[in-house]
């Protein structure tokens, strides 16, 4: 066995063991322990991508070195290796543009126990992605949920005790249904690992026995997992979880959380099931539809929303229903679109959140749409940035959200019964997408008077007080600028070169069989 096989594993215990040692460290320390340890992560995925790409075969890692049901295993291929590395390098630029959030709105003596949640968090999301074993998953979506919900609740406010509250509710339904799923397919199959678990529902469905069962565990899966993921209209706890929470929460909650569910759903759809299974199961269609339904009125939700922040929250679940709506298409083109779009999302939605950060601190602190006239010229940086994520989610050319359309587009046509609906629900949450982005673009580049007052005002004397803001340098939050020039060039990257991403994509689903 080569050396860098075992990077997965170590990685995964590393994130896990370094939490408990920010809990022991001051906030100073512990958020350093945390830079290092994702930085080191995302150099170990990187060196697993490079082997993997290398040989051109996926790998089982068997901890202990016991088979199964003894042991536990870790599966990794292209598509795993690439997304433990993309998550690192989101979730570092996450954590770079929100130091000085966090040092603002988190208490000092607990600034140690956030980069404990966020090590939590990032171990739970490695585990997704390279566990062999469906319990295991389980136990780690637990561990993604406790995190997250710290992650929310750490500012201690009233709004985000309220915001932590509604998301374990909804998080407990999803897990809860989750754990129903798997215990119908452990009765059926006598299984937990995946591998084992596909022989045997393969083998089950060609003799038609136990069809009734594998179907409700299919659907008892795919439904506690939309939940968590916060497909329509599963969505009530997300507008306060990121609207409200500390930067780098709603940065990494809004980019990653979620999409470590997703990738759960996809494993279980083709390494655990089978996709012929699923597509013969109807269980797409029904994701189909409430994909089109995300797109539509979560766009809709988000042009009512007066605060910035929100209405960023709002647009990720409009962008959760373009996932859906590409799984929902039940061919490899779409699940590889849908993947992509992870990538997008993850990239874009974090790249706003951290220039509404900028454009907000520019206007006094306020997210309101009437505060933030004329953001982007205190805040030039932080403006171009939310110019930039705005153009990729409404789908210009050049911008990652772009590549992604189009290939949601190219993945429908010739598609029987889906295409149509498929290419007007594209159309339709395009339009949307432009109303609510360039009406705030427009906003913030729209000069703000120095002094405004009714005639009535000026006869009285009394005058209108504006917010207190003020210019924003380049370079006066040197860790923010750095991070939103990285995701710029992300952006960037992914919407200039999408072959090469699109060819691992495939290389990668393809391993999964």
């Amino acid at each position: 066995m080569a050396f860098v096989q075992n990077f997965p594993f170590i990685s995964i215990l590393l994130s896990l063991f370094s939490g408990p040692l920010c809990s022991v460290l001051n906030g100073k320390w512990a958020r350093r322990v945390n830079t290092a340890v994702i930085t080191v992560i995302g150099i170990l995925s990187a060196f697993v991508l490079q082997y993997v790409i290398s040989t051109g075969q996926p790998y089982v890692y068997r901890m202990g070195h016991f088979s199964a049901p003894w042991g536990n295993e870790i599966r990794v291929g292209i598509l795993e290796a690439f997304l433990a590395c993309f998550f690192c390098i989101i979730m570092l630029l996450c954590m770079l543009g929100g130091i000085r959030e966090r040092e603002a709105e988190i208490e000092e003596g607990k600034q140690n126990l956030y980069y404990v949640m966020v090590n939590l968090l990032l171990c739970s999301l490695l585990a997704l992605i390279y566990t062999n074993d469906l319990f295991t998953a389980y136990v780690f979506v637990e561990i993604n949920t406790i995190s997250a919900c710290g992650l929310i609740m750490i500012r201690q406010t009233g709004r985000t005790f309220e915001a932590a509250t509604r998301y374990m509710i909804m998080s407990l339904l999803g897990s809860g249904l989750l754990l129903l799923g798997i215990c119908y397919l452990y009765a059926v199959t006598g299984h937990l690992l995946m591998s084992n678990i596909r022989e045997q529902v393969q083998q089950l469905a060609w003799t038609g026995q136990y069809h009734i069962s594998l179907m409700v565990a299919l659907g008892l899966m795919s439904v506690g997992l939309a939940i968590k993921s916060a497909l329509y209209p599963f969505h009530a706890w997300l507008p306060d979880a990121y609207g409200y929470s500390t930067l780098s929460s709603s940065a990494i909650l809004s980019s990653l959380v979620s999409k470590g569910y997703i990738f759960l759903l996809i494993k279980i759809f083709y390494r655990v099931v089978g996709f012929d299974v699923v597509r013969d199961s109807k269980v797409v269609n029904v994701l189909f539809v409430f994909g089109i339904l995300g797109m539509v009125m979560g766009s809709l939700s988000a042009m009512k929303e007066g605060n910035l922040r929100r209405m960023i929250a709002y647009s990720s679940v409009a962008q959760i229903g373009y996932i859906y709506m590409g799984l929902g298409l039940a061919t490899e083109a779409g699940t590889v679109a849908s993947i992509y779009h992870v990538l997008s999302h993850g990239a874009t939605k974090a790249l706003l959140f951290v220039a509404a950060s900028g454009l907000s601190e520019a206007s006094g602190g306020s997210d309101k749409y009437g505060d933030i006239t004329g953001a982007g010229f205190r805040n030039r940086l932080a403006g171009i940035a939310f110019l930039v994520g705005s153009l990729s989610m409404v789908g210009m050319p050049m911008f990652s959200g772009f590549i992604s359309k189009l290939f949601f587009a190219q993945a429908a046509v010739g598609h029987a019964h889906k295409m149509l609906p498929t290419v007007i629900a594209l159309a339709l949450s395009t339009v949307l997408n432009a109303v609510y982005f360039m009406k705030t673009v427009i906003r913030i580049y729209t000069r703000k008077p120095t002094e405004r007052h009714s005639a009535k005002e000026a006869t009285a004397g009394a005058y209108e007080i504006l917010p207190k803001t003020h210019r924003v340098g380049l370079w006066e939050q040197p860790a923010k600028s750095v991070a939103l020039i990285c995701f710029i060039l992300l952006n960037l990257i992914l919407g200039l070169n999408s072959d090469p991403i699109m060819r691992l994509m495939h290389s990668g689903l393809e391993m999964f069989d």
